[in-house]
């Protein structure tokens, strides 16, 4: 999949070394530094000190780069969910963040290395029992995330509100409106996604409790290291929501009730009608997320064009699931 916008920002020589400092470590500590090429949307950069413990650098895009309303200010929330989770499931410890924009012009974190690779990167290389034990591992950290609790709903950095219902319709009327200005092809018209949703926003009132959601759980943003997981990262699209609303993106293309082992971790869920059409909604979100980004990040290929033509069927099905 390639991409027209460039979202990357290269720091040369003089400004890592105002960083390290900015972050309390004297740049003679450096031993070599590389780019992490999985990175697509921050730049990331893996810093090797001389006593060989390990660092990594995120800087976030030009604030003026196109994007989605949503995506504003994510390392703040990236940052938030690491110092939130900390302690509860293994993620990165958060050794300097800063949001001045004075030393560089966007926001940027160093944060600690975690061991170990992505789950994705390494799933042809795990038995199926290794699988399993590895998905009833997550199902707990997941549970352990979601006793994480907040005073209101919605983006740490966007508009919240008491009420999930608001917080929640807010958010999906944001995006359907990047969908109108990028001209997104759907597989329904706008007016009708908008109808679905109203008929269905009744559901979304059974969510009292705001709680921490990370929302982008694919075995891409998880870590393992000799079997175990590591390291949960890549939190910048965190919210305070719906617990449910995690089961999307940790069964993307399928369904959170045909995965046992992840369950039997987790605890038992109660798949009512209404969760049923909460998990639609979820879907419909995420689904549109998928397709409306590739306009302001210019992606195009196969790639892209695989990866569009599957959302859009499963979009299709989210949204007969409302409509039922």
């Amino acid at each position: 999949m390639t991409s027209i916008n460039s979202y990357q920002r290269h720091i040369d020589d003089v400004q890592l070394a105002g960083v390290l400092m900015a972050a309390g470590i004297a740049p003679s500590r450096l031993a070599e530094r590389s780019e992490l090429s999985e990175a697509s949307y921050n730049t990331a950069y893996r810093l090797r000190l001389t006593d060989g413990s390990g660092l990594v650098l995120k800087i976030a895009p030009d604030p003026a780069m196109p994007g989605l309303s949503y995506e504003r200010d994510l390392m703040r929330t990236e940052t938030l969910f690491y110092r939130t989770a900390s302690g509860v499931v293994p993620v990165p410890e958060v050794v300097h963040a800063d949001f001045s924009r004075d030393l560089l012009d966007s926001d940027f974190l160093v944060m600690t290395e975690l061991p170990g690779a992505n789950w994705y990167g390494l799933r042809s290389s795990l038995a199926d029992t290794d699988r399993d034990r590895l998905r009833g591992d997550l199902g707990r950290l997941v549970a352990d995330l979601h006793r994480i609790t907040g005073d209101e709903f919605g983006y740490p950095q966007g508009e919240t509100s008491s009420s999930w219902r608001t917080a929640f319709l807010g958010m999906l009327d944001a995006l359907l409106a990047d969908a109108a200005h990028w001209e997104t092809q759907l597989p329904r018209s706008l007016s009708q996604i908008r109808q679905l949703i109203g008929a269905n926003a009744y559901v979304l009132d059974e969510v009292t409790t705001p709680v921490l959601v990370h929302f982008d759980l694919w075995p891409g943003n998880i870590l393992l290291h000799d079997n175990q997981i590591t390291g949960i990262v890549d939190g910048e699209r965190a919210f305070w929501g719906d617990p449910l609303a995690e089961m999307v993106s940790l069964a993307l293309f399928a369904s959170i009730k045909d995965d046992a082992a992840f369950l039997d971790g987790y605890g038992p869920l109660d798949f009512t009608d209404a969760a049923r059409r909460r998990l639609a909604l979820y879907r419909t979100y995420l689904y549109l997320i998928m397709l409306i980004e590739g306009a302001p990040r210019g992606y195009s290929g196969p790639d892209r064009d695989a990866l569009v033509k599957i959302t859009s069927l499963h979009l299709r099905k989210a949204l007969t699931e409302l409509q039922s």
